[in-house]
């Protein structure tokens, strides 16, 4: 799992940052504006258009709000409710009740243990406008800022972005969270972990280093102990906000120690848009239980599967000589083995969480950018990132570990691949490695690539699963009630391709 990283920039910084915050309101006018929430009208959420109702029965009553989620159509009291991202950071702060500068120990929070509620029904109900939520990352007034985030093509680098979007729905789940019984000065006696980041799509809409960015989102499912928020990141071109991206978080409450899993608030629908968004997150986690059930480390491959991997290794056969051992490779495929990059990545204080443990948004940065040089490496041509399918976060990370993230090329279909990324902490004493995180990319170039060609039975596994991660990410499968996710229909699906 990836806790959040927090911290706090220099004191010029903080100067900068607040210049880009001048026109945003503070937090009493916050409750007396309308409330929209954003989407981008995807299946994902909804297709629904938006319609202006009177609120009467929400924490909003008397009130107009968009009961639909929907594009801020600029609206200028709502493009930073939050601030910059830099107040988000010290915002955070200051409710966990953070020491700020590092330490190898980290202050117990055992003290708070007994504000952790102790069940479901004793928390007041949510709504998904009471989290909703929106910060600026300011590039256009922060250059300093900005050298952090420009490439060196002139765009800003989506690891960078990643890092914040991962930051920005900890920050949502903290508005959705609600203890009327926690006594004022009390720290809020939670500790919010990346369980994992499901299915980020990404637009044409290339961000550059020159206008401000902007984040929105707000809570789309709650169960027990998890939460799951959608995040969006919008990019400010010609007076108009354009979207960039859409991810959606799966995050974890945990009690102020992080030893436990702690309740907390429902969240209950204020209408029917409201209400489909919310199923919409039922259905998503009933399709992880199914996806849990058909891994490959737990299930055999389904009976298409076997008979692929089984063509496979006969095509990278020689039959004339009719021995099993002999492995050729047929023209127009790659050896899986030989589409591969790795890198070292050292980990420090200054990317550690508010528990001494490496930020989530970190790894996803590492990851993102080496994979992309994979992808650039295979295709010797610049890759369009697509979408990335799935982040999964196994173990913490300590500071000051030394990471070994391999990335494989897995699976390619016409002009796109499937890129796997596996993090490992090593262990340079003992020369083991326990795998910590694992993430999934589909980039695509204009030329058709080669194929991918498993030699061992655990490569063939990888093409497996990369093959299923592609069709998910593409929206090829899309199992109806009672179909196995792995294969919806006994043949193979026609592809949209």
């Amino acid at each position: 799992m990836a806790l959040t990283r927090l911290r706090l920039p220099n004191a010029f910084l903080r100067q900068q940052f607040s210049r880009s915050t001048s026109n945003c309101t503070g937090n009493g006018e916050r409750n007396e504006r309308l409330i929209r929430v954003v989407t981008s009208g995807c299946p994902l959420i909804s297709n629904t258009k938006t319609t202006l109702l009177q609120s009467s029965s929400s924490s909003f009553a008397g009130q107009r709000m968009y009961s639909n989620i929907d594009y801020l159509r600029g609206d200028p009291n709502l493009e930073c409710t939050a601030g910059t991202m830099n107040d988000v950071k010290q915002t955070i702060i200051k409710k966990l009740g953070i020491e700020v500068g590092y330490t190898p120990f980290v202050s117990t929070r055992e003290h708070l243990v007994k504000y952790v509620p102790h069940s479901v029904e004793s928390l007041p109900a949510r709504s998904m406008q009471d989290s909703f939520t929106s910060a600026i990352i300011p590039l256009t007034t922060d250059k300093i800022l900005k050298d952090k985030y420009v490439g060196f093509m002139g765009n800003v680098r989506v690891g960078r972005l990643m890092e914040d979007m991962d930051m920005f729905a900890v920050w949502v789940v903290h508005k959705h969270v609600l203890l009327p019984d926690l006594p004022e000065g009390v720290s809020l006696p939670y500790t919010f972990v990346t369980v994992l980041v499901d299915k980020i799509d990404f637009t044409d809409l290339m961000p550059t280093h020159d206008a401000d960015i902007r984040l929105s989102g707000h809570v789309s499912w709650v169960g027990r102990t998890s939460v799951e928020v959608v995040v969006w990141m919008e990019q400010r071109l010609h007076g108009k906000w354009r979207k960039l991206t859409r991810a959606l978080f799966l995050m974890a409450a945990r009690d102020a120690t992080n030893t436990k899993a702690a309740f907390i608030n429902p969240l209950v629908p204020a209408n029917a848009e409201e209400k489909a968004i919310f199923d919409g997150g039922e259905s998503r986690k009933k399709r992880r239980v199914q996806l849990q059930k058909e891994d490959l480390l737990k299930a055999e491959p389904n009976d298409f599967e076997q008979r692929m991997v089984h063509e496979l290794f006969v095509k990278s056969i020689d039959t004339k000589s009719r021995a099993f051992n002999k492995r050729i490779l047929p023209p127009g495929y790659v050896w899986m083995e030989e589409a591969t990059m790795a890198n070292i990545v050292f980990s420090h204080p200054e990317d550690r969480n508010a528990h001494n443990k490496v930020f989530g948004g970190f790894l996803m940065r590492n990851a993102l950018e080496l994979s992309w040089a994979l992808a650039y490496n295979f295709a010797k041509r610049r890759p369009k990132l697509e979408r990335i399918s799935d982040i999964s976060f196994h173990h913490p990370v300590d500071v000051s570990s030394m990471l070994n993230m391999q990335a494989h090329v897995i699976y390619t279909d016409l002009h796109y691949m499937e890129i796997v990324v596996l993090a490992d902490v090593y262990d340079a004493v003992t020369g083991q490695q326990t795998t910590t995180n694992s993430f999934f990319y589909t980039y695509s170039v204009a030329e058709r690539l080669p194929k991918i060609m498993p030699k061992t039975y655990h490569e063939a596994m990888y093409y497996l699963d990369g093959r299923r991660k592609f069709r998910y990410a593409m929206g090829l499968d899309t199992p109806k009630a009672g179909q196995s996710a792995s294969n919806p229909t006994t043949e193979e699906p026609k592809s949209k391709l």
